[in-house]
């Protein structure tokens, strides 16, 4: 179904692998809807990235959910149509209107509540949309999440440096010291720099985030098959917005939703570092598996039962 708005809809007629690509929130969005959002909550899949896209974790995973699920790929990001498209262009992307484009879609999907599933960067979107939205949430389940950016820019300057065999360096205190009182350091934009400075992007999130090199293969196998490329833009206008400087914690203490965090041991771009704000602040309960950012890779039987205690317990 193409073009429609929420009010034309007939929201009886989901079905397994309705394929959508509809004008929400001034964007349009391509998702997939696995049986009908209507009957309980459903699970709404968020990619991280920023920029990915949601076909490999369905390709991969999708069969073991058995429920209602709802794969988006977010605005800008996979087969939803460009940045630069839409009403609000490229240069106002932010968090807020992420959190809004999932709050059209629940609305579009008739849904009373649905229960954000959120991986990486795409935890980040599914914890504020249950900050902003507790009454539509049922529950927030967070994937690997990224939480704290200037942490996380610290973290790859250090693997980074160890990886160039040369001393870490953090510019923090020099930065600091050159800003004017009152202006906010930019911290995190200035350790991301000096890491990718030292070592690409591609190769440092692989070294942080993958368990062993099957995985890796394996995840990029699917990523050829599903023939998405892209999401440099989302990247490009989110980074312009001051992602790097970003540090979500403060507000972790005011979910009042449950908040599930499953990780893995093997992920150093979220374990346990950024996983520790979470399970602090949010009261969250955690489960580590034996496996990286990807954990359905390394281990689908086990992502599949804390998955499932997620969404019962």
């Amino acid at each position: 179904m193409t073009g429609l708005n929420a009010d034309d809809h007939d929201f009886t007629d989901f079905g397994d692998g309705d394929v959508h690509f509809e004008h929400l929130n001034g964007a349009d969005l391509h998702f997939e809807v696995q049986g009908d959002p209507t009957t309980e909550p459903p699970v709404v899949f968020l990619h991280g990235g920023p920029g990915y896209n949601s076909y490999s974790f369905q390709a991969l995973f999708g069969e073991r959910i058995e429920r209602p699920v709802v794969y988006l790929d977010q605005r800008g990001s996979g087969r939803s149509g460009p940045l630069e498209d839409t009403e609000q262009g490229a240069d106002t992307l932010d968090l807020d209107t992420l959190v809004g484009d999932v709050e059209a879609l629940r609305d579009f999907l008739g849904a009373e509540q649905i229960i954000p599933l959120g991986h990486g960067f795409g935890a980040l979107v599914a914890l504020e949309y249950a900050r902003r939205h507790p009454t539509r949430t049922a529950r927030v389940i967070a994937v690997n999440p990224w939480v704290h950016f200037p942490d996380l820019a610290r973290t790859l300057l250090e693997e980074a440096s160890a990886r160039r065999g040369v001393a870490f360096t953090d510019p923090a205190d020099d930065l600091r010291a050159q800003t004017p009182e009152g202006e906010y350091p930019p911290v995190g934009g200035a350790r991301i720099e000096a890491a990718f400075a030292l070592l690409n992007a591609r190769d440092l999130l692989n070294a942080l985030q993958f368990r062993d090199q099957a995985s890796r293969m394996r995840l990029e196998f699917a990523d050829a098959e599903g023939q998405l490329i892209g999401g440099g833009e989302v990247q490009e206008a989110l980074v312009n917005q001051g992602l790097w400087e970003f540090e979500y914690p403060q507000f972790l203490t005011e979910l009042r939703r449950p908040v599930f965090v499953i990780t893995g041991a093997h992920d150093r771009t979220s374990y346990p570092e950024q996983v520790q704000w979470v399970a602090d602040l949010a009261d969250a309960d955690v489960t580590v598996l034996d496996a990286g950012h990807y954990p359905w890779l390394d281990d689908e039987d086990a992502f599949a039962e804390a998955l499932d205690d997620a969404l019962t317990r």
